[in-house]
């Protein structure tokens, strides 16, 4: 893997609404820039990008880990941004088969699907980067997004590939549904 940049991302959300947040919401993200070995050219065979899921997996959950101080994590996210050259497929290989599974042990589990989102763009493009919680879709209070925009990635030939983890959820959530203290965790679902 060819890795051009590393950049990592954290916030921390103290107030809302002049209401205090309490605990802080805090969360991070870290995104790799890595040259696409198939941009340019089709090709049936993406295990070398399937594997390189497995290696990003690690990587950046390590990464955006420490940037928030190895603190339990109660959600995560993954995305990739495709630069013109490549196509969504690429995206898909990176993130689907091999990323999720380094990401849960690094940060010690995960009984639910690591929610994701794929796109193509040019440099300084937003990605965003969905964020759920770890053990159950279904709690509303951690649906959220996380944005990166690296002004000169991607490139034509690179791939922005990101993971957002949260310790909490939205600052203040008040929609509704099945709560933090309500996970069964049995299916990943509630």
């Amino acid at each position: 893997m060819k890795l051009r940049k590393l950049v990592t991302l954290t916030e921390e959300v103290r107030s809302e609404m002049g209401r205090p947040v309490q605990p802080p919401a805090r969360r991070a993200l870290a995104a790799a820039v890595i040259a696409n070995p198939f941009a340019g050219a089709f090709t049936d065979d993406l295990s070398e990008l399937i594997e390189m899921g497995e290696a990003l997996g690690e990587l950046l959950g390590t990464e955006a880990l420490a940037a928030l101080g190895g603190a339990p994590i109660e959600g995560y996210g993954k995305a990739a941004l495709v630069g013109e050259n490549g196509e969504l497929e690429h995206a898909a290989a990176l993130l689907h088969p091999k990323l999720g599974a380094p990401l849960r042990a690094v940060i010690g589990g995960g009984k639910a699907l690591v929610p994701s989102s794929k796109a193509i763009g040019r440099a300084g493009e937003i990605l965003d980067v969905p964020l759920g919680h770890k053990d159950a879709a279904y709690v509303r209070s951690h649906f959220d997004a996380m944005r990166i925009r690296i002004n000169d990635a991607p490139r034509p030939g690179e791939i922005v590939v990101a993971v957002a983890l949260q310790q909490h959820g939205r600052p203040l959530p008040r929609v509704g549904g099945l709560t933090q203290d309500q996970i069964t965790g049995a299916d990943g679902l509630r």
